[in-house]
């Protein structure tokens, strides 16, 4: 209890001062609810590691079940800083559809996270706000490829091939920094691994002001192209700031410190176009992943 003499103008302050440090200062939505992954397992952990970072109060937006009735489907997603999308399947409703679009454009932030990457290969807006998609059918007509070689992204028309996402066996990999001094990437190693994981390659789309952050090489041994795949990047959609991550399967995939520190920084800086947490101390160098249990 606050005592009586705290209840001046200044003890008041104090007081409203303490209650605003405690609360977190972005709000962030996950959707889900389809995917041909494993969201009921994976939502749950993103959520934590949002909320351990103390800048986020966490709602989650589930839709039905696919082949359902989606017309009741209507997140709120301009009551947040932050949406990630967990999400692959069914249509959502035109009206739910244009409140996204708009809620980018206006500035919204926006995390697509791993195979909401597969998600919705028919919608416009969707496909330039993500910048690069893979699966669902997507054809040389939606986009290039984007590697990284020669020291620059490389936009690669492939106009005889039809492979759009595609992976190897789960491999453990390393991430090499492109951008340095994005606020998300800035502080962390040149190089640094990952634990055993699906290594995205053959995605494509429109790429329209897409800053790549890190590639991976993908051995055409292990099922790759022999290239340099972006699995963390950036996309300006109107006011929006939009991040890509790759990275996490499964729970498992979501222990490690370099999914965990890139998805927090990814969705500090979509939320509000900085990044104040710290490079912790076990982030993996060159040589080895580092896992949180």
């Amino acid at each position: 209890m606050f005592r009586r003499d705290w209840m001046t103008p200044l003890g008041l302050w104090i007081m409203m001062a303490a209650l605003a440090v405690a609360e977190p200062p972005y709000s962030a939505l996950i959707v889900d609810g389809q995917n041909g992954h494993d969201w009921k397992s994976t939502s749950p952990v993103l959520k934590q590691l949002l909320e351990e970072t103390g800048l986020f109060k966490v709602d989650v937006a589930t839709s039905p079940p696919k082949g359902q009735d989606m017309s009741v489907f209507k997140p709120n997603f301009a009551a947040y800083n932050v949406v990630v999308c967990n999400y692959q399947g069914d249509d959502w409703p035109e009206e739910t559809k244009k409140a996204f679009v708009d809620y980018v454009q206006g500035g919204g932030g926006v995390v697509i996270y791993h195979f909401a990457c597969a998600a919705f290969p028919n919608w416009k807006e969707y496909n330039e706000i993500i910048g690069l998609g893979g699966w669902g059918r997507r054809t040389p007509e939606w986009g290039p490829y984007i590697r990284w070689r020669d020291g620059k992204v490389a936009r690669d028309p492939a106009p005889d091939s039809k492979k759009t996402g595609s992976h190897g066996p789960a491999q453990p990999f390393q991430l090499v920094v492109r951008d340095p001094d994005h606020p998300i990437t800035k502080g962390l190693p040149a190089k640094f691994m990952h634990v055993d994981d699906e290594l995205y390659g053959w995605l494509r789309g429109p790429a329209k002001n897409l800053t790549v952050l890190a590639t991976a090489f993908a051995p055409a041994d292990k099922g790759g192209a022999g290239e340099n795949e972006p699995l963390l990047f950036t996309v300006q959609y109107g006011k929006g700031r939009v991040v890509q991550n790759a990275l996490g399967h499964a729970p498992e995939q979501l222990k490690s410190v370099a999914f965990i520190v890139t998805f927090q920084r990814a969705a500090e800086w979509a939320a509000s176009g900085k990044v104040t947490q710290k490079v912790p101390d076990d982030f993996p160098g060159p040589d080895k992943a580092s896992v949180r249990e």
